[in-house]
């Protein structure tokens, strides 16, 4: 082989081992390239996470806003299925799609550039990785922004999946039919565009720290199976990836679920007019049923969160991998 062909030869392989690289590769496709590769790649996790977990997800509302009504996690799923059936475990299924979507694309977007933020803040070259603390830090700057994007489609999930215990419970007429439409246009009529953002407050609370915890797990779960493997981060393989995802969400739902379990609340509760902020809510609830009731729902989201965010991360690996290889052809 001639001597401009070698060079020619290493310089392609050079380029695809770089472009394997999925966090803090050397050599980046145009700015504008790896923002759509990093939005695709993220709506299509949150895609795979709703998909494998929605019933669980459904179980967790109705138990964290209704805590008297149902003896557990159990008693709560076949009570669901046997009053409303299959659909009323997958009530609120649009809504999740494209909170999770939204939130994913703009948190796995926010990521990247919040890894540049990072770099910048602590002086790294662009050249070096980061630390798995650094990446916990950048995770939890890009929650900021995916809170955004997440709190109105996850105000009308949480009201579609709590609406038959609101009508059971008199706090709300019932009969009527309960559709995204329908929810969009009494949270319009009743508070305008803002209020769609009920909630945000103890969004932020539970995001900011919570994926601090997520992306950390993550990294240092990826880690680990490296160095056990003798291989790089991105080498590891499927199995250990969704593991991975497993246990950062695993993480991220032990710190911050009584947070989670407050925002249910206001985002729910609101809708009979009850306008009570985070910490009126959670002292509320605390005085009146105990903090364990903040735990109300635990069980259904600790068995979602093995598939969901392992097929979360799945997807977001892999479909990410896969475009920035066709990038670097």
């Amino acid at each position: 082989m001639s001597s401009r062909g070698e060079e020619r030869f290493e310089h392609s392989r050079s380029r695809r081992t770089q472009v394997h690289c999925i966090f803090g590769n050397t050599m980046a496709p145009h700015p504008v390239t790896q923002v759509i590769i990093d939005f695709t790649a993220g709506a299509l996790g949150g895609t795979a996470c709703v998909v494998s977990g929605q019933a669980f997800d459904t179980t967790k509302v109705k138990m964290q806003t209704f805590p008297t009504m149902y003896r557990g996690f159990f008693h709560c799923f076949t009570s669901t299925y046997r009053q409303v059936g299959v659909r009323g475990l997958y009530r609120g299924t649009t809504p999740a799609l494209i909170a999770h979507i939204s939130q994913n694309a703009v948190l796995f977007l926010s990521y990247g550039l919040c890894q540049d933020a990072v770099r910048f803040l602590f002086g790294i070259d662009k050249r070096k990785k980061l630390s798995d603390l650094q990446m916990a830090a950048a995770g939890s700057l890009s929650s900021i922004f995916s809170s955004l994007a997440q709190c109105p489609p996850e105000l009308v999930k949480c009201r579609l999946q709590a609406m038959h215990e609101m009508e059971a419970s008199g706090m709300i007429p019932g009969g009527g039919k309960s559709t995204v439409g329908t929810v969009m246009k009494t949270v319009m009529r009743n508070n305008g565009p803002l209020g769609f953002y009920q909630g945000l407050s103890s969004t932020f609370v539970r995001e900011i720290p919570g994926y601090f915890c997520f992306f950390g797990a993550y990294e240092l779960c990826r880690s680990t199976f490296a160095r056990h493997m003798g291989t790089e981060k991105d080498g590891i393989g499927v199995l250990p990836v969704m593991f991975s995802g497993g246990f950062a969400g695993a993480c991220l739902c032990l710190v911050v679920f009584p947070i989670d379990c407050v925002k249910s609340r206001i985002q729910v509760h609101s809708l009979a007019g009850r306008q009570q902020g985070f910490m009126k809510t959670f002292l509320g609830v605390v005085r009146t049923e105990g903090f364990l009731v903040l735990y109300s729902g635990l069980t259904p989201t600790m068995i979602r969160t093995f598939p969901a965010n392992g097929a979360l991360f799945l997807a977001y690996e892999w479909s990410r991998r896969f475009m920035m290889e066709a990038v670097g052809t």
